[in-house]
């Protein structure tokens, strides 16, 4: 049996919002319990695919770095590390490219959403990101990604990769399996029909985690329901108390059924309450580690740079077979 190698990455988008976390970085604490080879990438390459001032970027990933590491992520236990140090990246990301065909790369939703967000004028890395995800991921040949829906079709795409380069050059990349995510997509709070957005125009709609509990009461006061006062889960008939179901239910670990059995006879203004005292105690530690390592700077910098020295030596060997078997040496 192959190792089994674990590689997932998170945008510096700054501070992480709900959504973020119980879709992905809670999952990420579990894994890095359960595999004995996890790689966890800050992708600071990607986040150049939309339009970023360079100092906000160089303070989006020590933020997110910061965040990472307060909701659990222990470097000795993971290879935490910021993509662009690690040059073999992009090298493998040009190989694999040349794989690719453009009609494919053309199909994909994510680039006719965010070209259409730019004025039809898509940049070549807007349309070539996903190529860069499948190179992230092989370079380790990782067995095992943790997605969320949304990124799907690309970890398809990695694995049509994978094979098209196992027919050409001889069984080499193991075909990464997807590790999907069990919580349901978290939504606005204020338009429940979307998903919860770092980008939403509504300061209302999104909670960070290094929000402060007035302030997380005051969103979830405002949350959008609807003119029934029981708690019930309907997704379609009523996603706004659905919605509010789903994060209780992810924040304090019980199924759904607890939590609805827990919430009989409860009006929903006064369930928004219960919902926010239970995301308040959630994030209280994890806010309080947040704002002490956003102070040590010095610290994260150090963090990243030496799991970008531990990501190095493991791609390295991986990369000369590949350099070997293209025949660039």
């Amino acid at each position: 049996v192959i190792m089994e190698r674990i590689f997932s990455g998170i945008q510096p988008t700054g501070t992480p919002h709900l959504g973020n976390y119980l879709g992905a970085i809670q999952n990420w604490v579990n894994l890095q319990e359960e595999c004995s080879s996890v790689l966890y990438s800050i992708m600071d390459m990607h986040s150049l695919t939309m339009p970023k001032e360079p100092a906000v970027l160089r303070q989006n990933i020590l933020d997110t770095t910061a965040a990472v590491l307060a909701c659990g992520i222990d470097p000795k236990k993971c290879f935490l590390f910021r993509q662009s140090l690690v040059p073999q990246h992009a090298e493998l990301a040009w190989i694999l490219g040349c794989l690719t065909n453009v009609p494919r790369l053309l199909r994909l939703p994510q680039w006719k959403m965010k070209r259409d967000s730019q004025n039809n004028e898509g940049t070549v890395g807007l349309l070539t990101y996903p190529v860069l995800q499948a190179a992230d991921i092989l370079l380790y040949k990782s067995t095992h990604v943790p997605v969320g829906e949304d990124q799907v079709l690309h970890l398809e795409l990695a694995q049509d990769i994978a094979q098209h380069f196992n027919k050409k050059y001889g069984e080499f990349f193991p075909v990464p399996k997807a590790i999907l995510s069990t919580t349901k997509k978290i939504k606005s709070l204020r338009d429940p029909t979307v998903k919860m957005s770092k980008s939403d125009p509504q300061k209302l709609a999104t909670v960070n985690i290094a929000d402060s509990p007035d302030e997380i009461v005051l969103k979830f006061r405002k949350a959008v329901t609807d003119f029934t006062s029981e708690v019930t889960y309907d997704p379609d008939g009523r996603p706004g108390v659905s919605n509010l179901v789903s994060i209780h239910a992810a924040v304090t670990g019980l199924s759904i059924r607890e939590v609805l059995h827990q919430s009989v006879g409860l009006d929903t203004a006064h369930y928004k309450m219960v919902v926010a005292e239970s995301v308040i105690q959630k994030f209280a530690p994890i806010r309080n580690e947040f704002k002490k390592l956003q102070e040590d700077k010095s610290h994260l910098i150090k963090v990243l740079d030496d799991g970008a020295e531990k990501a190095k030596e493991l791609a390295a060997p991986i990369y000369q077979e590949i350099r070997q078997l293209v025949g660039f040496r």
